[in-house]
Order: C-alpha cells, then sequence, then structure tokens
C-alpha cells in the first residue's frame, strides 16, 4: 500500500517594478546582474555566477559566506522571455531532489510586475517564512540592480 504524497509547500512573493518586464526577466539570466542579487548576501562574496539560459541549461551561484562557499544551482525547466522563467534550485549536490521556482511577470502600462512561486518540499515547510523573506531581499536586489 503507497502512501499519499503530501503536496509541496508553496512560498510567493511579488513586487512591481518600474523597469519593463523584458529588463525584470533579463536580469535574471545576465551572470552579471543576477550575481549581484541572486543568493548574495550583505556579508558574502559572490565568486561565482554562471547561467547557461536555454531550457535544459543550468545555473550556478556561488557565495562565500564566512570564508565557506554556498553553492545554489539548478536547472532551467521553462523560459518564456519576458513572461515566464521556470528553474529548479537545490543547495545539497547529494540531495537528488529539487525544489522548483517560478516568476511570473505581466507586463503593465507603466512598468510590470512579478510573482516568484517557490514550490518546497513538505519537510521543509518551518522554513517557510525564512525562504519568503529570502526571496524578498533577493527582489529588493534586483530593484537595486535596475536603480529602483
Amino acid at each position: 500500500m503507497s502512501t499519499p504524497t503530501q503536496p509541496p509547500v508553496t512560498v510567493r512573493v511579488t513586487r512591481r517594478f518600474a523597469a519593463s518586464a523584458e529588463r525584470v526577466f533579463d536580469a535574471f539570466l545576465d551572470p552579471d546582474k543576477a550575481g549581484r542579487f541572486m543568493f548574495a548576501t550583505a556579508a558574502g562574496q559572490m565568486v561565482r555566477a554562471e547561467t547557461d539560459p536555454r531550457v535544459g541549461g543550468r545555473y550556478v551561484f556561488t557565495d562565500r559566506r564566512d570564508g565557506e562557499d554556498v553553492e545554489h544551482f539548478g536547472e532551467y525547466l521553462e523560459i518564456d522571455r519576458p513572461r515566464r522563467l521556470v528553474f529548479t534550485f537545490s543547495v545539497d549536490r547529494a540531495s537528488t531532489e529539487a525544489d522548483r521556482v517560478a516568476i511570473d511577470i505581466v507586463p503593465l502600462q507603466t512598468g510590470c510586475e512579478l510573482t516568484l512561486t517557490h514550490e518546497m518540499k513538505p519537510e521543509w515547510a518551518a522554513y517557510a517564512d525564512r525562504t519568503e523573506q529570502g526571496w524578498t531581499g533577493m527582489i529588493d536586489g534586483l530593484a537595486r540592480v535596475l536603480g529602483e
């Protein structure tokens, strides 16, 4: 008898930008820009930011924190410029399961609205608030990179 699988825990962050949908979308795939906000911490130093922006392509961002390298990596699952970007997300190379992150961007009359949805494994539910804070900080970092 199989046990039913629990649904993922969903974390959502939404923000409006004055920048166009294209500029916001492209920042996620440009390693120079993304390396300044994706998984970057104020106390850390981004030592590696690489993207292969195609479906099936991979990315890696390595932030050096207190002398230790923390690697964030995954694979691009969907790229629909400038409206949708979906990728896997992992921190542990030994894990065979990855989280799923979707970025949906709606162009507005001026600027755009971004909604980031992170689907986490149910066993990480206790980290949902911390994850939301982390993504909120990254999206705030994106705004700074875009000059907002």
